[in-house]
């Protein structure tokens, strides 16, 4: 009787093995798989200058350390400059590439986005490549310098203000790129034109979604505004990663995140590829105005197609950053 107990024994042990073995390929495999693609373009950018706001650190951070790698002369467009700094500084060291330097822009202020693109445009030759990267996520009911709902001022209206601010020297440098970090929030996104700053009802979540699909309609108008001009606009899901965006959210929320982000969260390095894909892949040369994921072209929600949705929002846009009155407006090329 004890020998037959012994092999029960043995063989509830194999069954347990298997399983742990199973479950490990399983846990393996949906890894993988939640990693995403990966920018495989071996793309030199020796000579090439590129600007990407947010960069001292997650995706931002490991674009920047990419695009050192590449050759670029990197400039981090960052608010905290002593971050910034040190962030510039690894950079050098792990790319070997001593052309990374560090400039103060804080996109909640329309007078540091005008600040930075004048020196920028005082001191630089040549911009081939900008990436709208920096923002922020679920934050509390705060107004940016000039008055704006903190995630639409940041997000949006910054980026917006600075890319056309850069425009002229993004098309001196043509064959020039702009890419966008949207967000596949911007699915239940939807644009408040009665109530853009959601003063009437503010709700962290509803105001990210409108920052992203922002974004998203931006970059739609924006390539239509750049037609034939050698400068392509695009746009971009990182995936989801447990970035310093989280930051405003909840302890409790971040503590549930914990379990599902080992399977499904990318590191800061998947969550840059397509960033890096964007702005460097020689099979998007000529394309424009499109949403990526994983590395991929993917199909953007309805309210982001909204060709009458994206022009109102680029003349609201104007408005609320003082382009229209300073005669600074981008008109779309005759057809």
């Amino acid at each position: 009787m004890a020998s037959w107990d012994s092999v029960e024994i043995v063989q509830r042990h194999w069954v347990l093995a298997g399983s742990l073995v199973v479950s490990g390929i399983g846990l393996v495999f949906l890894r993988h798989w939640f990693s995403g693609g990966v920018c495989k373009s071996k793309a030199r950018l020796d000579g090439k200058t590129v600007i990407i706001t947010g960069a001292n650190v997650g995706i931002g951070k490991e674009t920047a350390k990419d695009l050192a790698k590449r050759g670029a002369r990197v400039i981090l467009a960052c608010r905290d400059l002593e971050k910034a700094g040190q962030a510039a500084k690894e950079i050098r060291k792990e790319s070997g590439n001593g052309n990374v330097v560090v400039q103060k822009l804080d996109l909640a202020s329309l007078q540091s986005v005008r600040s930075f693109a004048n020196k920028i445009t005082e001191t630089e030759t040549r911009l081939d490549i900008l990436i709208n990267n920096a923002g922020i996520m679920r934050c509390p009911k705060w107004k940016t310098e000039d008055g704006f709902e903190m995630q639409f001022g940041v997000n949006h209206l910054g980026h917006f203000l600075l890319t056309n601010l850069l425009l002229d020297l993004l098309k001196k440098s043509a064959p020039s790129r702009i890419v966008t970090v949207s967000s596949l929030a911007h699915i239940r996104g939807k644009i408040n034109f009665d109530d853009i700053n959601l003063d009437n009802c503010y709700d962290p979540a509803v105001s990210y979604e409108q920052s992203k699909l922002a974004n998203v309609l931006f970059t739609r108008e924006l390539a239509k505004k750049l037609k034939d001009t050698g400068v392509t606009a695009n746009c971009l899901h990182p995936g989801v990663i447990m970035t310093e965006l989280v930051r405003h959210m909840s302890i409790w929320f971040k503590i549930l995140l914990v379990p599902v982000s080992f399977l499904t969260f990318k590191s800061v390095q998947q969550g840059a590829q397509t960033s890096i894909y964007c702005a460097v892949s020689e099979e998007l040369d000529n394309v424009s105005g499109l949403y990526f994921s994983d590395c991929a072209v993917k199909a953007i929600a309805p309210q982001g197609r909204d060709d009458d949705a994206a022009k109102r929002l680029w003349e609201l846009s104007e408005k609320m950053v003082g382009l229209e009155s300073e005669g600074q407006r981008l008109h779309v090329p005759e057809s």
